[in-house]
């Protein structure tokens, strides 16, 4: 039986990655870690994390791709790379929210989970879930706000429960005066690393084994609310990479 092989693409910003997992094992990963844009670094460091694990494009059995909330350059790039891989190479293709992959690194014994991350102009991109024997459940939809206001999203959400929160600026959480009152309930605040798409992998496979697959053809991404994820991102070069 071929070894199972799944490719993960992570363009939601600048912070992005790419990762090789075979058999349920991270294999070879790259970082985005220069400013160069995704449209000319993207396919050069696929290439490296495939000739690393010694396999080709042909040889996936699984592709998996961060559909945002994030850049609107950043995930197009992603996304219709993988389209394109998928409908070249017939391989399946499963779509994951970068926020449940932030998500999905807290611990196991957390029952409430925010998932943050900056996303410029004094706002940030979240989400607020529950872990439950069938994997993470969003408990608000994922929105684009100021830190103090998903601070009082993630309070209504889940009340005096303890919330574990993952992010990738912790500073934007900890820095906000509702932050103690928060921690007083017995919030934590964990900082991620930024290989989200190893977590992205991991969570298309779990979908894979449920023969939870995304149609290609109709995949997209979630920007939150379109309009403004555009005026955060345009003309501003650095952070649309």
């Amino acid at each position: 039986m071929s070894p199972a092989i799944t490719l993960a693409l992570d363009t939601s910003e600048t912070r992005g990655s790419v990762a090789l997992r075979r058999e349920g094992q991270l294999a070879s990963f790259r970082l985005h870690e220069t400013g160069e844009d995704y449209s000319s670094w993207l396919l050069p460091a696929v290439h490296e994390v495939l000739r690393e694990s010694v396999c080709t494009l042909p040889d996936l059995t699984l592709l998996a791709v961060a559909t945002g909330p994030g850049s609107f350059t950043g995930l197009r790039v992603g996304l219709t790379t993988v389209k394109a891989w998928a409908e070249v190479y017939g391989k399946r293709v499963v779509g994951v929210s970068r926020l449940r992959a932030l998500a999905h690194r807290g611990p196991k014994t957390a029952s409430c989970i925010a998932a943050c991350y900056d996303a410029q102009r004094g706002q940030i991109f979240g989400g607020v879930f529950r872990r439950s024997p069938d994997g993470l459940e969003s408990l608000v939809p994922e929105a684009v706000l100021a830190p103090e206001a998903f601070l009082e999203l993630v309070s209504e959400a889940c009340a005096s429960t303890p919330v574990t929160w993952v992010t990738l600026d912790p500073a934007l959480i900890s820095s906000q005066a509702k932050w103690q009152e928060r921690a007083a309930l017995g919030d934590t605040l964990f900082s991620s690393t930024e290989v989200l798409a190893d977590s992205i992998g991991e969570l298309a496979e779990e979908s894979a084994s449920k023969h939870e697959f995304s149609d290609p053809v109709t995949l997209d991404a979630n920007y939150v609310r379109r309009s403004d994820a555009e005026l955060f991102w345009k003309g501003n070069a650095k952070h649309v990479r």
